[in-house]
Order: structure tokens, then C-alpha cells, then sequence
């Protein structure tokens, strides 16, 4: 199948202001990138794309004094399968795990798996459970049943704990949480930010968003979870990789800015080359 996909962000800067933007296909997916990809900021300035160790796309850019307006669409293919479901995945012994995965065991700024109410909570509910898929499984499962998804409730200060304690959140708080919990089973896990079709479960009264949800290593592989949903997706698009939320934003400036609005595209069997957002 193919998916159109693209964003537009609108922001006011008081002055000139270096910026970030992650809103590239990360760069496994370049291969299924069929359409030119469109990047437009205006009012018209200089624009590179840079990648990471972690194949994050990165856009920089000097936003102007002002209003500026940063657009990007392309359309690539995609198998249409649905995310793996492996039941007999087992963990990975902590002394056995590639020496790249241990910084997804670490606390981070959003997944505080030292937290001691999620630390118990760890242990208490899941550590009983096999080490592996089904662990992670419940975990997500848990998630998805405590927390109730709230688009009013985003906020960049929420941590995996106030999530926890709060219960509620969305898709990032899913997420960090999911992580969290993990990590404090010695499991490593690392955040994911992409593009996500529409499907079963999403409620229909909110416009598209980025989405997030999270990769566990099990036995010797990353797996995607989605505690979010809780049922395997067709047609994730990933943009970036990190510890968390903040490793990966889908903007990032350096000075004051405001985000005024911003509207995000994920459709399937979409025509090449359509228009972006309305607004670009």
C-alpha cells in the first residue's frame, strides 16, 4: 500500500531562532520513499537535513522574527502487515545484551524508572510474570486499561510517574510509561516518534497527531509495543529513536518561540504528489 504523509507547524519567534524540526521518515524508511520529498519553510530560508547516530532526519533552519510556517510531505510505500507478534520472544539475560542497548536500562528525563511508587509497582504486578513477550505484553495492557487518553491533559513537563499517579495522558505518556516499566524490570526500551494511519481504536474527534510508542529488546531484536492502542497497527511510519520524549521532538528551538498550531497528514493509498496541509 501507499501512505501520504506530511505536517505543517506554525510558529512565532520574537527574533531570529535556530531551530530543529523531526518530521522526516527516519532513515530506515528512505528506501520506501516514493514521492519527492516536499520541505518548505516560509518565509523562505535555508534548510538542511542532517542525521543522527540514530538515523534521526534532522531539519535545521533559522526561524524568522515573526511567523514562520515549516511544511514537508512525501508519500512511500509500506507492506501493510501489522506489527509483529512474537508470544515466545524471551528476555535477554542483563549480562548477555549488546553494549548498545544499556543506556535504554537508564533512567531518563520523562521515564523515571527509579521512581519508587513505579519501581513497586514493577515488581509487584509484572515481576512474577516470565521474563519476555508476555511480560511486556501486561505491561502494556496495564497501561492501556490505567490510563485514560486525554488530548486536553499534553504537557512537555509530564514525567512516566506523574503519568502513573495522574492517569491520564496521551500517546507520549502511554509511551514513557510503558518504557519505564520496562526499564525497571531490566528490560531495555527505547522510545519511537512517527506517522500513524487512522484504525481501530483511534475515536475520530481529534485531527491526526504525531504519534508515539515504544521498542523493547527481547531475546536479540527490538519488537514494537503500543500501549496506546494495545492491538497490533498497520502503516507506522517512524521519524526518530531516543531514551524519550525529549531525545526526539518534532521541534526544538533555541529561544522563545510559540506554537500557534500544527496539522499532521497519514493517509492511505493516497494519490502522489497531492497538496500538503491546508495553510502550507
Amino acid at each position: 500500500m501507499q501512505i501520504r504523509l506530511g505536517c505543517a507547524l506554525h510558529i512565532d519567534c520574537p527574533v531570529a531562532t535556530p531551530a530543529l524540526a523531526l518530521v522526516h521518515p527516519h532513515s530506515s524508511r528512505r528506501d520506501h520513499v516514493i514521492d519527492a520529498e516536499r520541505l518548505h519553510l516560509a518565509p523562505e530560508r535555508t534548510t538542511e537535513v542532517l542525521v543522527d547516530r540514530d538515523g534521526n532526519r534532522w531539519c535545521r533552519f533559522l526561524a524568522a522574527a515573526g511567523a514562520t510556517t515549516l511544511s514537508y510531505g512525501t508519500t512511500l510505500t509500506d507492506p501493510g502487515e501489522p506489527d509483529p507478534v512474537v508470544p515466545r520472544a524471551r528476555a535477554c539475560a542483563v549480562q548477555a545484551l549488546p553494549i548498545e542497548s544499556y543506556r535504554y536500562l537508564n533512567p531518563s528525563r520523562y521515564c523515571d524508572s527509579d521512581n519508587e511508587v513505579l519501581l513497586g509497582l514493577a515488581w509487584n504486578a509484572f515481576g512474577a510474570i516470565p521474563p519476555g513477550w508476555g511480560q511486556v505484553e501486561a505491561i502494556c495492557s496495564w497501561v492501556h486499561a490505567h490510563l485514560s487518553y486525554d488530548k486536553a491533559s499534553a504537557s512537555p513537563m509530564r514525567t512516566a510517574g506523574d503519568a502513573l499517579l495522574g492517569g491520564v495522558g496521551v500517546c507520549r505518556d502511554y509511551a514513557h510509561l510503558g518504557i519505564a516499566l520496562c526499564r525497571a524490570l531490566n528490560i531495555p526500551a527505547r522510545y519511537c516518534s512517527g506517522y500513524l494511519p487512522a484504525g481501530a481504536g483511534d475515536d475520530g474527534h481529534h485531527p491526526l497527531d504525531f504519534t508515539a510508542w515504544f521498542e523493547a529488546w527481547l531475546e536479540d531484536r527490538w519488537y514494537v509495543f503500543d500501549p496506546r492502542h494495545n492491538v497490533p497497527r498497520a502503516g507506522r511510519v517512524l521519524i526518530g529513536r531516543g531514551r524519550d520524549a525529549a531525545d526526539v521532538p518534532f521541534l526544538r528551538t533555541f529561544g522563545a518561540h510559540r506554537l500557534k498550531n500544527f496539522e499532521v497528514i497519514t493517509e492511505l493509498h493516497a494519490e502522489a504528489g497531492a497538496p500538503l496541509p491546508s495553510g502550507t
